[in-house]
């Protein structure tokens, strides 16, 4: 089971829109993203267009998962005028709880057209499994579900 750990933040993405200032190390964006299911792992992905591969770094310690990212600015040739700047730029950063039936050990990421992909497996310990019945004096004996 995934848990999310900002309960604030539409209004730190509300609060970043209206200040325009970029992402900092200790005060980082927040990133876009979807989880769901499928089958025995959950799938995680984190929208980060622009970010080169080298610049997203993903880390796991006790049960917690962090993605940070940084955008860096274009390169602009010499004696060009921006016009317009609305992409923003700096440091993003998502941290998930990963619950105790999740397999950290497991976790693969592959990086595409700006989406970062995490695949986290579900633990053989928190699947489903049939336990043996011993009944005295007869064969065991296998519940069914």
């Amino acid at each position: 089971m995934l848990m999310r750990t900002d309960p604030f933040r539409e209004l730190d993405r509300l609060a970043q829109q209206v200040s325009g200032a970029p992402g900092t190390w200790t005060r980082p964006n927040p990133m876009p993203m979807d989880a769901y299911r499928s089958g025995d792992e959950y799938v995680v992905l984190f929208d980060l267009p622009g970010v080169a591969a080298d610049a997203i770094d993903l880390d796991v310690e006790r049960n917690v998962l962090t993605v940070r990212a940084e955008r860096r600015p274009a390169a602009v040739a010499d004696g060009v005028e921006m016009q317009v700047a609305e992409r923003p730029l700096g440091v993003f950063s998502r941290q998930l709880f990963l619950g105790e039936g999740l397999d950290t050990d497991g976790i693969a990421a592959a990086y595409d057209n700006g989406v970062l992909t995490v695949r986290i497996p579900v633990a053989a310990r928190a699947k489903p499994r049939k336990i043996q019945i011993d009944a005295a004096g007869n064969e065991p004996q296998e519940l069914g579900t």
